[in-house]
This record gives C-alpha cells, sequence and structure tokens, in this order.
C-alpha cells in the first residue's frame, strides 16, 4: 500500500485553482469589452510599474518572454490605441513604449474586471478564511522574493 502524498495534492489543488483563477480573470477581461487578450493585459499592468516608458527587451524580461512575443502583443495594443511607440530620447534607434491616455483607461477597466474576478473566487470564504488565506499567500509570496 502506497502512502497518500500531501504535498502532491497540495500540488495539484494550486494548479486547479491557477486554472480557475485564468479562467475566470479571461472571462472576466472578456465581458470588460476592452478588446484586450489575457497576455495584453498583463503587458499594460507591467507598463503601468515603470517609471518611464521601457524597452521592448526590458518588458520581455519582465514578463519573462522571448522579445517576438512582446512584440506581437504591442501591435495589437498599438492598433487600438492603448500604446504607442516612442524614440529614446538618449539613442533614437532604441524604441521605447508607452501608455496611452485610452491604455489608462482601459488599466482601470481591466483592475475592476480583475477585483471581480477576485471576488467571484473568494466568495464561497468567510471573512476569517480570507484573512487565513492572505497570510498563506503573504508567506508564499515571500518566500518567493528570499529565492
Amino acid at each position: 500500500m502506497t502512502t497518500p502524498d500531501p504535498d502532491g495534492l497540495l500540488a495539484e489543488q494550486l494548479l486547479r485553482l491557477t486554472r480557475r483563477v485564468h479562467r475566470i480573470q479571461k472571462r472576466h477581461i472578456e465581458q470588460s469589452g476592452l478588446g484586450v487578450t489575457p497576455a495584453q493585459s498583463r503587458l499594460l499592468r507591467t507598463l503601468a510599474h515603470y517609471p518611464a516608458p521601457p524597452r521592448m527587451a526590458d518588458l520581455a524580461e519582465r514578463l519573462e518572454v522571448v522579445p517576438r512575443a512582446v512584440t506581437t502583443l504591442v501591435d495589437g495594443l498599438e492598433a487600438s490605441g492603448k500604446v504607442r511607440r516612442v524614440p529614446d530620447p538618449a539613442n533614437r534607434r532604441v524604441i521605447r513604449i508607452e501608455l496611452t491616455d485610452d491604455g489608462v483607461k482601459a488599466l482601470r477597466e481591466l483592475h475592476g474586471a480583475r477585483r471581480s474576478a477576485a471576488q467571484e473566487i473568494l466568495a464561497p470564504l468567510t471573512g476569517e478564511q480570507r484573512e487565513v488565506l492572505g497570510d498563506l499567500l503573504d508567506t508564499l509570496v515571500d518566500g518567493e522574493r528570499r529565492c
């Protein structure tokens, strides 16, 4: 008889929850009517964290994707008016990506869609359970920062 693998079971539960979170967020993003994909949403959120417009290579590194993937995402967001390519003032061969006013507005709406998704996911939990979950997630996130 084999012994149960509690860590394996926990890992499977975390993976299932992650997939569920992605599905629910995707549905809420689609319902927002902004016409952005989850990957484009992530790029917009990432752009918002830079104090100045980043280079495409910076975005690729931060998003942990190949530069070509960033180019494709930027192309779509630029076509919809949410970002624009701007020349680097110090090196005209370098292109930087900045949010437009429409991009900032889209970010606000995406934040609302993500918040709605989070509320849906957390709905079955009591306030006390949410607090415990928050503490556990903080521990896991802090563990990532130490790595």
